[in-house]
């Protein structure tokens, strides 16, 4: 059975390198980290989560490792596997960009724990945020499947409404991103009701938007010639 995208060692290098780095550093924090690690910050920028070294050390790698097979995973399960040769390259940046994320994330806070004046409350915003608009700018040249982009019960039921929900849907995550790197230069107030209000315009306006599209292409093929 042929793999329905292509790696080649351009592809993988980021995530190869990502795997190999996590393992040793995995150790290192788990040796050195104290008996309790912070893993959960406020909108305020305060730690309000707790856990064990162990789960400090650990639980982000092993989620790193199980994001990288599902990644590797999802193209042979889809039913559509036959469209990811469209998008492939579109799919290695959203592999390596998430990856990549989760990565620094876990070195900073890994580093913030060892005592280091890591300004999680600032810090986080810039990279989510920033992921999101790489994200957004790439989200229109995603092609239908199912697994994987804005699936609605009208975006898999058009290839129109798919591609143009994309193209909307794509400038509404850069929005939000934009939101969210910047919300620490908002009170925590004015930037949990940014974050929310961001998102349910992207989630709503991206389900309204591609119902609209539906309805008006239906309706267009309904009215006599």
């Amino acid at each position: 059975m042929n793999y329905p995208i292509k790696l080649t060692l351009k592809s993988e290098f980021i995530p190869a390198a990502i795997l190999v780095l996590t393992v040793p550093l995995s150790i290192y924090f788990y040796l050195h980290f104290p008996e309790r690690v912070a893993m959960h910050w406020n909108f305020a920028g305060q730690v309000d989560g707790w856990s064990s070294r162990g789960v400090g050390a650990f639980a982000i790698p092993g989620l790193i490792v199980g994001m990288y097979l599902l990644f590797l995973a999802l193209p042979l399960l889809d039913p559509k596997k036959e469209r990811y040769a469209e998008f492939d390259k579109i799919y290695h940046i959203f592999k390596g960009a998430i990856l990549s994320m989760m990565f620094i994330l876990y070195v900073l806070t890994s580093a913030y724990s060892l005592g280091f004046p890591v300004q999680i409350g600032e810090v986080v915003p810039l990279l989510v945020g920033g992921l999101f608009i790489l994200l957004g700018n790439y989200m229109g040249k995603i092609k239908k499947n199912w697994f994987m982009g804005i699936r609605t019960p009208w975006t898999l039921s058009s290839e129109n409404v798919w591609n143009r929900t994309h193209r909307v849907g794509g400038h509404l995550f850069m929005l939000l991103g934009l939101i969210i790197a910047i919300s620490p230069l908002l009170p925590e107030w004015g930037a949990m009701v940014a974050i929310i209000g961001g998102m349910c315009v992207m989630v709503f306006g991206t389900l309204g938007y591609s119902y609209y599209l539906y309805s008006k292409e239906q309706r267009s093929k309904t009215v006599p010639k």
